[in-house]
């Protein structure tokens, strides 16, 4: 026994030997292996599946997480059991699935316990009413959904209760009618209701009945007005339903006011009074609330006051007056007076004018500009809306015996650019000719006149002349009478609006910044343009551009290039001064490369490679969408293109002297700080392995910056690292220092049993 346990003790110290060299040789790398095995560290609720020449862990159905350290069961109920399930269903979840259960009164159509709807199995109503007798002797059962009701037949009276009931909740029952048992059944005196009463006599015997109605200022929709007594001694409950009368806003009444407070309830009384020229001369208007709860309108109204003109007179040998008869116009009113005049001599004969005159006096008047010697017709109303009763007078003004013509005149304008001339002398059928005299500018622009010149000869004592004058432009009008024996001259201004129409038509954009244009207008004019300009970006709040500038120019087709920041939305306001409103376009700029980015640079020779430092990059031409790390072969760096969209990752190259993407990261995980990456941590990076470098080979680590927008993709990039004949990762120096240590102990133990 004891020789035994001599010999069994090499052999049992053995077992750790070889176990921690296995650990060694697997720290170190044995030879034929590329590293670590994927499959060997998949979850247990997960797969290793082969997809795009690497082998990943997928977490199996019904689980979620990375296949590796986590898979955890998805709660296929947490979206209701309605979703999942379907209607009158419950839903439970289960490690990797779930399944479902038909509420109480339902079944599933595949007639089990529980089911999952992918095959179509839904929850359908049961009938219970199939079952005989569920509503006792003289009940009759009636189905709803998910349950069940009872009613008594007829011949049956109900006892303690109301329908419908159920049998099982309720102590309820149908009993058969007899007469000799319910003779003596006296239901009393009915309920007194506050808002019914009740109609017509009554007795108080099973069966007989009572009305009810609704009491003065209420009203029902039409149901049963009946009550009955019952075989348990009560009267039933009128369904009849009483609402208050009520009959809202008065109706509005034409050319009247609503006065006064009213009630809108049964009896209530609105009252109206007539707008200021109105009148009902009827009496007074009101409306009354009626028990229908409709107001009943009154049969009188409104009437327009006919307001007469009277006391027509002349004074002042060519002025009118006249006195209006109503007292309730308190404010101002517009006159129409027509003027129509006749001479005997054939040189202007007839003189026709219309003046209005606007005033609140009750004794109107007006001085009109009449010729001499002629025999007048004046016309008086008032203006529409209102409505007058017109007075008419006629007179002849007196002989003018002043021949000679001090050539004085007066200049009022109408129209915007129209003229009128009134001579102050009277002499009739003299022909005059007058000299115009325009010169136009406009202040935004220093080059712009428009000057013209001519005579103008007519026999109008009041002659009207509308002049051809640009929009937006400041004229000065000198007026001189000439052929006169006393010459005059009258100067007055005039500022022409905005043209009522668009003088630009045609915008749009070209070479992204660029804008081109039509100006409807005469050739060789010049214009000036303002332009209004506001930019953003969607993906930087914090960027705000507006600019505001103008530009002259005479070209009928004008362009002008914007200086516009890239990836940003612009929206473009356009108004030519001489119109009265901007057109409006959009434009948006293309991204163009991201900023370089900001490394600190690392030579490394024969040494292990230093943890890199990335940071953010601003977002200046566009939005950043993510961050590559790419490892070339250094003789590959010079010949790298940055705009490549061919890098690959390290399990798909072709060869070993093909670069690839070791790691990238979108940019909405980096953090505005720094972060750092260690290359050669065997990790993934978005899709690609962080892959380590392998001894001896000399290396390029890039960093590549990618903005895209608007299906346009940019890049930039910078040089991080070059490693020349790389030394092992940390990690491998472990194993190779596992693997010395175990070499060590083999030759001890080798040594011991041979001794």
């Amino acid at each position: 026994m004891g020789r035994r346990a001599r010999g069994a003790g090499p052999t049992s110290r053995l077992l750790p030997l070889l176990l921690l060299l296995r650990l060694a040789r697997g720290a170190a790398g044995e030879p034929g292996t590329d590293g670590l095995d994927v499959c060997a560290t998949c979850h247990e609720h997960a797969t290793c599946q082969q997809r795009e020449g690497k082998r990943i862990c997928i977490c199996n159905y019904g689980f979620v997480g990375n296949g590796r350290t986590q898979c955890v069961d998805k709660n296929e109920c947490q979206f209701g059991a309605t979703v999942v399930c379907g209607n009158h269903t419950s839903c439970h979840n289960t490690p990797g699935g779930f399944y479902c259960i038909c509420l109480e009164g339902y079944r599933a159509t595949n007639n089990n316990k529980t089911f999952i709807p992918n095959d179509g199995t839904f929850c359908t109503d049961i009938d219970e009413c199939e079952v005989s007798g569920l509503c006792r002797h003289g009940g009759r059962c009636v189905n709803t959904p998910g349950s069940f009701e009872c009613y008594c037949m007829d011949g049956y009276l109900l006892r303690n209760g109301s329908e419908p009931f159920h049998p099982t909740i309720d102590a309820t029952s149908c009993t058969e009618f007899d007469i000799n048992l319910f003779s003596e059944i006296d239901c009393g005196t009915p309920p007194e209701i506050t808002d019914r009463y009740i109609i017509e006599n009554y007795v108080s015997r099973l069966g007989s009945q009572v009305c009810y109605a609704c009491r003065e200022g209420f009203f029902s929709v039409p149901e049963d007005t009946v009550s009955s007594c019952t075989a348990q001694g009560a009267w039933e409950s009128p369904k009849l339903h009483c609402h208050e009368i009520n009959c809202g806003n008065p109706p509005e009444m034409r050319h009247a006011i609503l006065v006064e407070n009213h009630s809108s309830r049964l009896g209530g009384v609105a009252h109206y009074i007539c707008q200021e020229g109105f009148e009902s001369p009827g009496g007074k208007i009101t409306s009354v609330c009626t028990e229908k709860g409709t107001w009943r309108e009154s049969t009188l109204t409104c009437t327009e006051i006919l307001t007469k003109i009277n006391d027509v007179s002349v004074f002042n040998d060519t002025c009118v007056r006249w006195q209006m008869n109503s007292e309730r116009i308190n404010s101002k009113i517009v006159y129409v007076i027509s003027v129509k005049g006749q001479r005997l001599d054939a040189i202007e004969s007839v003189h026709e004018e219309t003046v209005k005159l606007t005033t609140d006096s009750r004794t109107p008047e007006v001085c009109l500009a009449l010729y001499p010697g002629t025999n007048y017709t004046v016309h008086i109303s008032i203006a529409p809306p209102r409505r007058s009763v017109p007075a008419v007078i006629g007179f002849q003004t007196a002989e003018d015996d002043i021949l000679e013509d001090d050539g004085m005149f007066n200049i009022s304008i109408f129209n915007e650019t129209c003229l009128k001339l009134n001579r102050h002398s009277r002499k009739i059928g003299s022909e005059y000719m007058y000299q115009f005299t325009v010169l136009g500018q406009r202040w935004y622009l220093d080059n712009f006149s428009h000057a013209t010149s001519f005579n103008f000869t007519t026999r109008e004592r009041v002659p009207v002349v509308c002049l051809n004058l640009y929009p937006t432009t400041d004229y000065t009008v000198n007026v001189s009478l000439l052929r006169s024996p006393k010459p005059h001259s009258v100067q007055i201004t005039i500022a022409t609006p905005p043209a009522v129409k668009q003088t630009i038509s045609n915008i749009s954009g070209f070479n992204e910044t660029c804008l081109r244009w039509n100006i409807i207008k005469k050739v060789d004019m010049e214009e000036m343009y303002l332009f209004h300009i506001w930019g953003q970006r969607w993906y930087q709040k914090e960027f705000v551009r507006e600019m505001t500038f103008n530009i002259s120019t005479s070209s009928q087709d004008p362009e002008v290039c914007l200086e516009l920041h890239p990836g940003t939305n612009y929206n473009v306001s356009l108004r030519a001064l001489s119109s009265e409103f901007p057109v409006v376009i959009s434009l948006t700029t293309q991204i163009t490369e991201p900023p370089l980015p900001e490394v600190e640079f690392f030579m490394v020779h024969r040494g292990p490679l230093p943890r890199l430092r990335l940071r953010k990059a601003k977002e200046k031409n566009g939005p950043i969408s993510s961050y590559q790390v790419l490892v070339l072969p250094l003789a590959l760096q010079s010949a790298f293109s940055c705009d490549s969209e061919g890098a690959s990752s390290f399990f798909s190259n072709t060869s070993d002297a093909d670069g690839y993407v070791a790691a990238e990261l979108l940019a909405k995980d980096v953090p505005d700080d720094a972060m750092e990456i260690p290359i050669g941590d065997r990790l993934y990076y978005g899709h690609y392995y962080n892959a380590p470098l392998k001894t001896g080979k000399d290396y390029c680590i890039i960093l590549r910056i990618t903005s895209e927008w608007n299906k346009v993709r940019r890049h930039s990039c910078a040089v991080w690292a070059q490693v020349k004949d790389s030394s092992l990762t940390l990690l491998q120096m472990v194993g190779v220092g596992l693997g010395s240590v175990a070499v060590v102990i083999i030759l001890a133990f080798l040594s011991f049993s041979a001794v």
